[in-house]
């Protein structure tokens, strides 16, 4: 059985604060990473601990605790990917 693939994106990782749906708390999402799911929670864990927070990958979609967008999308540049913000 194969391993279910990343969704193709535009090449453009994607930074964004989220409260809705979430009981008031602030998350920041990082969406169009073009990795597979065992790299993508590596990633996942390298972002929390640079933020020093808590996290989850759902769905191909980064969940990191908290506002970190500018850390994140310095943390991202530095690895090479093309990051924007999104959203408010």
């Amino acid at each position: 059985m194969k391993a279910p693939r990343a969704p193709r994106g535009d090449g453009i990782v994607r930074v964004r604060r989220e409260t809705s749906g979430r009981g008031g708390k602030t998350v920041t999402t990082i969406d169009g990473v073009p990795l597979a799911s065992d790299a993508l929670a590596q990633l996942a864990g390298e972002l929390k601990r640079a933020c020093g927070t808590g996290g989850t990958v759902r769905d191909y979609v980064i969940e990191i605790q908290g506002d970190h967008r500018d850390q994140l999308v310095a943390l991202l540049e530095a690895k090479g990917y093309v990051v924007k913000l999104a959203g408010g």
